[in-house]
């Protein structure tokens, strides 16, 4: 059996990892355009008053009120870290919650 050289095994491994890359990209291309199409354009117009509409429907929430009842959902978030750090939840301190 012929010995392989070792310049034509990492040539080789090279080109396939591109060439499996540029299948990754390509794929990903082909599915986004699939998805695009699937996307209905709004006619010109309701286009005119959306953004009227769509900026009274979609101002801010006060941080006040970000979630309905702030004491259980602290108490989750606890209960969560310390269930995947393995300690008990008085062994930690949740300093603030920011939202993301």
């Amino acid at each position: 059996m012929p010995q392989i050289e070792s310049w034509f095994v990492i040539v080789m491994g090279l080109g396939f990892v591109f060439i499996g890359l540029l299948c990754i990209v390509l794929l990903c291309k082909i599915l986004g355009a699939i998805c695009s199409i699937g996307q209905q354009k709004a006619p010109t117009s309701q286009v005119a008053t959306a953004p009227a509409a769509s900026a009274t429907a979609t101002a801010p929430a006060p941080a006040a009120s970000a979630f309905a009842n702030r004491q259980e959902v602290i108490a989750a978030i606890g209960a969560a870290i310390a269930e995947e750090a393995g300690v008990e939840v008085d062994a930690i301190r949740i300093v603030s919650i920011k939202r993301v």
